[in-house]
């Protein structure tokens, strides 16, 4: 709710720059990180990582290395959460994308992805379960290299600056940026998806080998990637040239994931219809599909000179975040809630009209912020200055910011529906 509501304001401020007049905590400049890091690390990541404290135990068939610690690292997320909104709001920052956060909370959340892989692995260890299914490599994978490229992206052995200096620093941010997406929020959500589609399908996953074929296609390609966000810089040339190959063959790794969860689906599209949990999963491997077909377009340099800097790209950002790795988190959410509590969700229309209003939402950026990119990027490529654009652009921000509401209502309906399925007395109805 906190992430959809900052986002919501820094796009009427898009409309109406005067909005909120002096208020320093509400400036654009302050809600534009504050909305992005709240969207990353309180909403899609502990909802995935919720979802694999739920998997992992029942996929080893143990129990939990340690119920206390994993409860020390929810707080210690919290506390880092808490701490990120203060002190953005109050304009701590080290300015570098995705890496804003201060070197306190840094440590903060590395120190909490330690932990959590800590009591992931020793269960591993403890399992009764010999055979380790692809959702168990996709968790470890993701929670330890985001603790590497979490810790070298931030630059956390300089507490005063958290950052390089010049392109090296560069370089370094976008390793971390991208795999921010590629080494976190894929593997996680894929772990999700890959667990909750056959239970929901009712149906054994189409094929193993094919998974892992996707795992390691996708640790090995993804990792190079975040230089075609350096382009027009002078980072080396054969640097370049390796990010712009492996963003095209980012095609393996995805298409072998979507083929894999759709043709375990292949026929059973009424049995995910009729699940929420599996509805909002399925529709996060739709926003996959999509989303990585326009970042391998967009490493093209071609294709880049019209779309880079403009509103394309937050478009982009938008359908993988919220809607491949959002969806799947909330799926996750929905999936696990009824098994945890022991009774149905306090409300299936709720959830119904999250599912739409989020699908609306994201849908709606993708074109809006899509033709507002073409528009912006076309008119500097031809010599254009920003501010000239402006007019042009004007009523597509209107829309992105009416299209900013429906996810923040779809945000508090969601937050309704879960407190009351975990906390209404067993047998109230809605």
């Amino acid at each position: 709710m906190v992430a959809t509501l900052a986002g919501f304001i820094a796009a009427i401020e898009l409309v109406a720059p005067d909005l909120t007049g002096n208020i320093a905590w509400l400036l654009f400049s302050r809600l534009r990180p504050m909305h992005v890091n709240l969207v990353l690390f309180g909403f899609v990541t502990p909802g995935l990582l919720a979802s694999s404290f739920y998997l992992v135990p029942r996929l080893l068939r143990t129990q939990l290395y340690s119920e206390r610690l994993g409860v020390f690292t929810v707080v210690l997320w919290n506390i880092a959460i808490v701490a990120l909104v203060v002190s953005l709001a109050a304009g701590y920052t080290q300015g570098r994308e995705y890496a804003e956060m201060i070197w306190p909370i840094d440590v903060g959340i590395v120190i909490a992805f330690s932990l959590i892989f800590f009591n992931f692995m020793m269960t591993v260890k403890n399992r009764q379960e010999k055979i380790l299914y692809v959702s168990v490599w996709y968790v470890l994978a993701g929670i330890l290299l985001t603790t590497c490229t979490y810790s070298l992206g931030n630059v956390i052995w300089q507490p005063d600056s958290g950052a390089l200096v010049g392109i090296p620093d560069a370089i370094l941010l976008w390793f971390y940026g991208h795999n921010v997406f590629g080494l976190l929020l894929t593997p996680l959500a894929a772990a999700v998806a890959y667990y909750i589609i056959p239970q929901v399908c009712r149906a054994p996953l189409y094929s193993h080998t094919l998974s892992l074929l996707g795992f390691w296609a996708l640790i090995v390609i993804y990792t190079h990637i975040g230089t075609h966000h350096l382009l027009q810089v002078p980072v080396p040339t054969w640097l370049k040239v390796v990010a712009i190959v492996d963003s095209i063959a980012m095609v393996i790794p995805v298409m072998a994931f979507l083929i894999n969860i759709w043709y375990t689906a292949r026929g059973k599209l009424g049995l995910i219809s009729e699940d929420i949990g599996g509805k909002f999963v399925f529709t996060g491997t739709i926003m996959y599909f999509i989303v990585s077909i326009r970042g391998s377009m967009m490493a093209l340099p071609d294709v880049q000179r019209v779309t880079h800097f403009s509103h394309w790209v937050v478009g982009h950002a938008h359908v993988g975040v919220l809607g491949f790795a959002g969806m799947i988190a909330l799926g996750g959410l929905y999936f696990i809630l009824p098994k945890i509590t022991g009774r149905p969700l306090f409300s299936p229309f709720l959830a119904n009209f999250q599912y739409w209003m989020v699908l609306i939402g994201v849908v709606g950026f993708t074109i809006v912020l899509t033709i507002s990119g073409l528009i912006q990027g076309n008119a500097w490529l031809n010599g254009e200055t920003v501010y000239r654009v402006l007019p042009e652009i004007h009523i597509y921000n209107i829309v992105r910011a009416s299209l900013g509401l429906l996810i923040f209502l779809s945000a508090l309906s969601g937050f309704y529906n879960i407190f009351r399925s975990l906390f209404s007395t067993p047998g109230e109805t809605p």
